[in-house]
């Protein structure tokens, strides 16, 4: 390949120079095909020769906002400036000196001596002889002397066409996620840009055959993947092997090749038997066949599908195998708990659950014809086996004695609440036209039969009579119908149907301590109206039933957010103020457990006296009360946790007015 470049023009001696050059090369009469047409050497031939034979290893990298985009070169050419001209000025000046002495030894110039020519007749050219002709230096020469020059134009370094030619050298993928190549760890890449040497591959040891690292496997399909990994692991949620498959994995194509090596149990996924133990094969202990193997083990499953916990000694009674091989099998699926048996590995996956109930379904008709066989295999007595649960739509578990009667008296207590609502709504709606509408008076609660008299007594001591009229009238224009219909809240109880804080059942407390809890975790400060609003999303979320959906007042809602470690913070909102007084009731954690609680607790005292203030007073206020010279970082952590910024004014979360 060669090229012409155009030189601009420069001073008038390196004018003189070119003239004095083209006319070395052209002589005095030049024309089309003369080198320098213009009498002037206004251009340079650059001849390319190839630089390296193997460029696999070489790409072309361009750097730019913090990522590196590598483009695969498959040839690389090097200029160099060619000087062919001057042959051409030398064999001119030959010509000419050898004019000159052919002048002066004979003076008939114009007359020609008559010569004889001998014309000769080319033989047929053998295919060997034009090969060898076609290949030789001669031909090369005069063939690529005769290609035609293809005229292109330049463009600079700055010119917008350079900067879109340039564009082609990025990746044009729109994020990160697409690239499903770049998966393998800084080693390995080093090792492609350096593999070692052959006897560095002869000295390595041998890595063993059931070894596979990931990058191997994500060269495998995906079918064979989710094999390999359930035979390996044996148990797994499915978000997990969608972390090992990748991002770029589609979720119903692994949901499609779970199912067909693997089992539902209890929201997980465990590998199946027949993949574990091959048609051919045996057991290493006791030499049993794969299929009796098979089936013991789905038993085991099956068990796990009932109940949390199993018992050893009964999957060996029943399955008739030996002790090694059940253990193999409860091994692969649970952890054994002393004096109370083997504990399924893995926590209920609910929220797999609740996505997928499809797949539920499915792997419940599955497991509902596996019983079947079990029944008929090992002679089960369907009144000797646990109720069916619906499918895996809950965990279940074993439990002791003390646990029974925990949960018994928990039922009751969730009952004798209901009870307790229904009379005391019933009673209100009789009293309503001659009573007080902002007085509510206690009423003894009417208790089950044979229900214990001391926790009767105990369930009054712990309950306040409350019958202040001004506490009961204000809480009425100040109520939340939380996961109650607005019918029954705009009835007149101030309570939503729920009793008094004192009244809650620990179910209802602890769910409700649970959300609060991780609400504030999530944003540090709230105002009781978004607070609000984020349980009543909540409720949405939860199934139909919640112990949450039996009413929650706005009163026990602000106790368990101040038992819950945190504190209302009194924002001196404007008098002109448009703000609800549900959004002037702010709240904020108080302490977290992180390094940024100090920083926190006085930029929440700066606005406990502030409705709005500048960066640079609270940037001040901090370095002054934790003695330290705060990074921007650290002060704009604290501010995204608690604040918005509105016109060069920083507000608390919640209290800004549009």
């Amino acid at each position: 390949m060669t090229f012409h470049t155009f030189q601009p023009r420069s001073s008038p001696s390196s004018r003189s120079k070119g003239e004095q050059i083209a006319l070395n090369v052209d002589g005095a009469c030049a024309d089309e095909s003369s080198t320098y047409s213009s009498k002037l050497m206004d251009k340079q031939t650059f001849c390319s020769s190839q630089s390296t034979s193997n460029t696999a290893r070489y790409a072309a990298a361009l750097y730019r906002q913090g990522e590196l985009h590598l483009t695969p070169l498959h040839g690389i050419l090097q200029l160099r400036p060619s000087f062919s001209y001057l042959d051409k000025a030398d064999a001119k000046h030959r010509e000419r000196e050898a004019a000159n002495e052919a002048g002066d030894s004979s003076q008939d110039e114009a007359e020609e001596d008559v010569k004889q020519i001998t014309v000769r007749f080319s033989r047929p050219e053998s295919e060997q002889a034009r090969q060898r002709r076609v290949q030789s230096y001669e031909f090369l020469q005069k063939k690529h002397a005769e290609e035609p020059w293809v005229h292109l134009h330049y463009y600079g370094l700055r010119d917008s066409r350079s900067e879109h030619e340039r564009q082609y050298l990025l990746c044009q993928g729109s994020s990160g996620v697409e690239n499903t190549e770049l998966v393998k760890s800084p080693s390995e890449y080093l090792m492609m840009l350096m593999p070692p040497s052959p006897e560095e591959e002869k000295d390595k040891p041998v890595a063993p055959s059931n070894v596979l690292s990931m990058a191997q496997l994500r060269t495998l399909p995906l079918a064979d993947q989710i094999k390999i990994l359930m035979k390996n692991v044996k148990v797994m949620p499915f978000a997990n092997l969608m972390s090992l498959l990748g991002p770029s994995i589609d979720s119903v194509a692994v949901l499609r090749g779970i199912q067909k090596v693997a089992m539902l149990v209890q929201g997980n996924w465990v590998v199946k038997s027949d993949i574990l133990y091959p048609k051919d094969s045996s057991s290493p202990h006791s030499g049993v066949p794969a299929e009796v193997l098979c089936r013991g083990r789905d038993f085991v499953m099956w068990k796990f599908t009932q109940s949390r916990w199993v018992v050893r000694k009964e999957v060996a009674a029943v399955t008739k195998l030996c002790t090694e091989d059940v253990k193999d099998f409860l091994e692969h699926m649970a952890v054994v708990r002393i004096n109370k048996g083997w504990e399924f590995l893995l926590p209920y996956d609910g929220e797999f659950i609740r996505k997928h109930p499809d797949v539920v379904q499915r792997q419940h008709m599955l497991w509902t014809g596996i019983q079947a066989k079990l029944e008929k295999v090992y002679n089960l007595v369907k009144e000797s086996l646990p109720k069916k649960s619906d499918g895996q739509s809950g965990p279940a578990a074993l439990l002791s004695g003390d646990q029974r009667v925990q949960v018994a008296k928990s039922k009751a207590q969730q009952k004798h609440a209901l009870l307790e609502r229904e009379l005391q709504r019933r009673k209100e709606q009789l009293r309503a036209p001659a009573g007080l509408p902002g007085v509510r008076i206690k009423e003894e609660p009417v208790s089950e039969e044979g229900e214990d008299e001391e926790d009767r007594e105990a369930e009054e001591d712990q309950e306040p009579m409350d019958t202040s009229l001004t506490s009961l009238g204000g809480s009425l224009h100040n109520r939340l119908a939380n996961g109650l219909p607005s019918g029954r809240a705009a009835g007149g109880d101030s309570f939503n149907g729920h009793p008094p804080p004192g009244c809650a059942s620990a179910p209802v407390a602890q769910e409700l301590r649970a959300f609060v809890e991780a609400t504030f975790q999530r944003q540090f400060v709230l105002t009781l109206s978004e607070l609000k609003r984020l349980f009543n999303l909540h409720l949405a979320s939860l199934p139909p039933g919640h112990t949450l959906f039996s009413g929650i007042s706005d009163r026990m809602l602000q106790d368990t957010v101040l038992a819950a470690g945190c504190k209302q913070i009194l924002v001196p909102f404007p008098p002109q103020t448009a703000a609800s007084p549900d959004e002037q009731k702010v709240f904020a954690l108080w302490e977290s457990g992180d390094m940024s609680d100090q920083h926190r607790q006085v930029l929440l005292e700066i606005f406990s006296k502030n409705y709005r203030v500048r960066r640079n007073m609270i940037q001040s206020r901090l370095t002054q009360e934790c003695g330290e010279d705060l990074s921007k970082q650290e002060v704009d952590k604290v501010l995204k946790d608690c604040c918005v910024s509105c016109g060069g004014m920083w507000y608390l979360k919640g209290t800004v007015q549009s």
